[in-house]
């Protein structure tokens, strides 16, 4: 399955959805989801994020592009997840958590440690820092 995932940044903070639903419900993740057969994926990053958040964004280019394979009880793969990761720039909404996400909330560097984050999200949200900052100098 093909998904896309928003990295968005606000006064040093990143912008994380805690899942409301199953796989991983109650764990914190990027912003995003499943593309849609025939959507565009800078189309499906901005759906995602709006129905998650209620924020509009403008995906501005590639961070990483990440598979996950999440296996069932029996060690059977039961999803495989090839993930494209955006950096992203706010251009409207008003921020609240939306149809698949249980709370939204944005986090300081110091703060992401402690938070239950789905698998590989803490290294791309450590790689989008370093781009973002570079681009605020």
């Amino acid at each position: 399955m093909l998904g896309v995932g928003a990295l968005i940044f606000d006064a040093g903070q990143v912008l994380l959805v805690e899942r409301g639903h199953e796989p991983l419900m109650g764990w914190w993740s990027l912003p995003g989801g499943v593309v849609e057969t025939g959507e565009r994926l800078r189309d499906a990053i901005m759906r995602e994020v709006m129905e998650e958040t209620n924020l509009a964004v403008e995906p501005l280019e590639v961070v990483e592009i990440f598979e996950r394979l999440m296996h069932d009880a029996e060690k059977r793969t039961e999803y495989h997840y090839v993930l494209i990761d955006y950096l992203c720039r706010v251009t409207g909404g008003d921020l609240r958590a939306g149809s698949d996400s249980s709370k939204v909330a944005w986090f300081g560097r110091e703060e992401l440690t402690t938070l239950k984050l789905t698998e590989g999200t803490l290294p791309v949200i450590e790689k989008a820092f370093g781009i973002h900052e570079s681009k605020q100098s």
